[in-house]
């Protein structure tokens, strides 16, 4: 959707059509729930995520605020606040998640050693991406999950493309650090 198709749509959400409002949601809980279930690991966290966003968009719409431009990095902004208030409050559930990630087509693959081998590097690097500051952990997920550019990330992070090379770089950094040091370890 390009900027001026968004805008148009935004229009009219903030005029509370109906059909305007199906379509915001349409276009955009599919990827919201897939940046919150890679952030949560948790199906039932990421639907709340979504639900809670959107939640606060209408209300946000109802009140006179909201985006102005934009749409798509407000939403992805307020979830990633949602997430981050989640972690804050609970840090305790992060290590609950980790040790309960095994689904059911991997509980019955004929390689449970793959399966487990799987399972831990994905737990290392779940550890390495908490590890990071909230924005820079917002800014590697939308660039290497997501696939934003720089300019987008941007917008939804609220800081100039600069800010965001920079927490990219740092991220990354902190990453190959905390990753060596679980290897040696």
């Amino acid at each position: 959707m390009n900027d001026m198709e968004e805008a148009a749509l935004l229009e009219k959400a903030r005029a509370f059509d109906l059909d305007a409002l199906a379509e915001v949601y349409d276009r955009y809980s599919p990827p919201l729930y897939l940046y919150a279930l890679r952030l949560l690991g948790d199906e039932a966290l990421a639907e709340e995520c979504v639900a809670d966003t959107f939640h606060r968009f209408l209300q946000a719409l109802r009140h006179g605020g909201g985006p102005q431009s934009h749409l798509q990095a407000y939403l992805y902004r307020m979830a990633h606040n949602w997430i981050t208030d989640i972690f804050r409050r609970n840090p305790a559930r992060w290590q609950e998640l980790a040790e309960d990630e095994t689904t059911p087509e991997q509980a019955n693959s004929p390689s449970l050693e793959a399966q487990a081998d799987l399972l831990l590097e994905r737990e290392r690097v779940r550890r390495a991406l908490m590890a990071l500051t909230p924005d820079q952990r917002q800014v590697v997920v939308l660039k290497f999950l997501e696939g934003w550019d720089n300019e987008a990330i941007a917008r939804a992070v609220g800081k100039p493309v600069g800010a965001v090379k920079s927490l990219q770089h740092r991220a990354l950094a902190s990453l190959r650090r905390w990753l060596g040091k679980e290897e040696q370890g």
